[in-house]
């Protein structure tokens, strides 16, 4: 699999799990015993931590999948190619360490490296995109097809 491929694929991926732990968020608002205790909840603890896994989850999906397509359609190095793909797929550690934190109590190690991993290959996408010398714009441009 190529890598902005590969970034595509993770990011639905892990975007589906997410959208599923988003009915589990519902279940726990709305269904769940204890469910006052959860509402009053709602800006601290494990419920905070909870609602920012999810969201974070799905945007760094959405990156990834922005990411994989950019790396498919625009003539970067291989070099940048590489690392910009591994690093946005590294920064998915972030929102999986948060939940981590949540449920099993673990240290904040993922968190900081899913988050510096996902700042790194974004500037490193932006400044590669600044940097690119497209020959015309519009129809003409000279852009590889998607195969």
């Amino acid at each position: 699999m190529t890598h902005g491929k590969i970034n595509i694929s993770a990011g639905l991926l892990f975007m589906a799990g997410f959208m599923v732990f988003g009915f589990v968020l519902i279940y726990l608002r709305d269904f769940a015993p204890g469910k006052e205790q959860w509402i009053a909840d709602y800006t601290i603890g494990k419920h905070f931590e909870s609602r920012l896994s999810h969201v974070h989850g799905n945007l760094f999906a959405f990156l990834n999948i922005v990411v994989g397509y950019l790396l498919l359609r625009l003539p970067f190095q291989k070099l940048t190619i590489k690392w910009v793909s591994w690093l946005a797929l590294v920064g998915m550690l972030m929102p999986v360490g948060i939940l981590t934190e949540v449920l099993l109590g673990a240290p904040p190690i993922f968190v900081l490296i899913g988050a510096t991993s996902m700042i790194v290959s974004v500037a490193w996408l932006g400044i590669a995109v600044a940097r690119l010398n497209m020959l015309t714009t519009g129809d003409d441009a000279k852009v590889p097809p998607l195969n």
